[in-house]
């Protein structure tokens, strides 16, 4: 083949297609599970045509996850300075959607970043809430406008985290409207909302089974999945590597074992604040005050669940989703008995808004577990869904 044909065939955009799929592969299965010649079939290319542009996986991972991040920069640089807060968090949102597939790595896989490269990705949304926290200041005057902005750019970048399917225009309308009431509530007015819930207690570690769950988690959500060695669990607990292949197959049954516990904790906690309760309203509220209860209490857990379900052999992820499916099942009935001017996929559009807004606002607030936060993180919440309050 001569070097004109071979150029006939080889897209000029190469790179940018190879970044476009690397992206999707990463947030699909998370950093380590993706190799580099999956992504080079995804594309129906060779390896050896992939090492071509990136020399290893890292590299090719770090520009995936700056790449988001330039374009949400980019994107918001180009409105002009003192436009609404509509037209700021619509270019957000329209980014965040069209590039959605792609979008789960710099929520969560961006913690493999090393240092530096880490450092640099935090700069550049820094400038992004920045930009979204001025106009929120102009348009809504009220205390926490930093937390109100991550808040409602949490809602935005929901989207990459599911997938409901629903026409773009009518998910950034959605997601936008979201946001626009999350940056419009004052959480320091808030008080009462997520009132004292009950929350089953976390299982006493009385087996070796359960120290092992025990130990784990902290490990994974510190360290991440990836970097923590059966070694390391095993010394944490007292035993030889070897033992823990007594009580799990592998490390990524480990993990299962401790995303499930934390859906049966959730489930349990649902229903037992579900009880009684017959107004939809009241419902969504219960609903909003047990999340936030339990997303503050059980942090590493849901932290962990969040960040490393993608990266799940697909067995082991099976229940996993289905728990999570019923769990959103309870909410979207409750929400549209609410609001039943939503159909379904609007309603699982808002619920999971919602819970993004709860892991952005919560992170902003170091997860500092206080009445004050809680209530703060309930309210945006139930902005995020629509609800104004109890009584509707």
């Amino acid at each position: 083949m001569t070097t004109e044909s071979t150029a006939a065939v080889r897209p000029r955009n190469r790179k940018q297609l190879i970044v476009e799929a690397a992206g999707r592969m990463f947030s699909e299965r998370g950093y380590h599970a993706a190799s580099m010649e999956e992504i080079a079939a995804s594309m129906g290319i060779t390896a050896a045509a992939l090492y071509r542009h990136f020399p290893n996986k890292y590299a090719l991972f770090a520009e995936c996850a700056n790449v988001m991040a330039d374009r949400l920069v980019a994107a918001l640089d180009e409105v002009p300075a003192e436009v609404s807060l509509a037209d700021v968090l619509t270019a957000a949102a329209r980014v965040t959607v069209a590039h959605r597939a792609s979008g789960g790595v710099y929520r969560w896989e961006a913690r493999y970043l090393e240092r530096g490269d880490r450092q640099a990705l935090r700069t550049k949304f820094a400038h992004v809430v920045a930009r979204v926290a001025d106009a929120v200041r102009r348009e809504h005057p009220l205390p926490g406008e930093h937390l109100r902005a991550v808040a409602a750019l949490g809602a935005i970048g929901s989207i990459t985290m599911h997938h409901t399917s629903i026409a773009q225009r009518r998910v950034e309308e959605l997601l936008v409207a979201s946001a626009l009431r999350v940056a419009a509530t004052d959480p320091a007015a808030a008080t009462g909302i997520a009132r004292l819930v009950d929350l089953p207690a976390q299982p006493v570690a009385r087996t070796r089974r359960s120290e092992i769950l025990a130990a784990a988690i902290p490990l994974f959500e510190r360290d991440g999945f990836a970097n923590v060695t059966n070694g390391r669990i095993a010394e944490a607990v007292g035993l030889v590597p070897s033992a823990i292949y007594r009580y799990f197959p592998g490390k990524a049954d480990i993990l299962a074992a401790a995303c499930l516990q934390a859906a049966g904790l959730l489930a349990q906690a649902v229903e037992q604040n579900l009880r009684g309760v017959s107004d939809p309203h009241e419902a969504v509220v219960a609903l909003t005050a047990t999340y936030v209860a339990y997303s503050f209490e059980h942090t590493a857990l849901t932290s962990v669940a969040n960040a490393e379900l993608a990266g799940l052999p697909a067995g082991l992820q099976r229940p996993l989703v289905v728990a999570q499916r019923e769990h959103i099942a309870v909410w979207e009935q409750q929400l549209r008995s609410a609001r039943p001017e939503l159909d379904s996929r609007q309603a699982r559009v808002l619920i999971h808004a919602g819970f993004g807004v709860v892991v952005e606002a919560g992170r902003r607030l170091r997860w500092q577990d206080t009445p004050e936060h809680r209530d703060a993180v309930a309210a945006l919440l139930m902005s995020a869904l629509g609800i104004r309050d109890a009584a509707g």
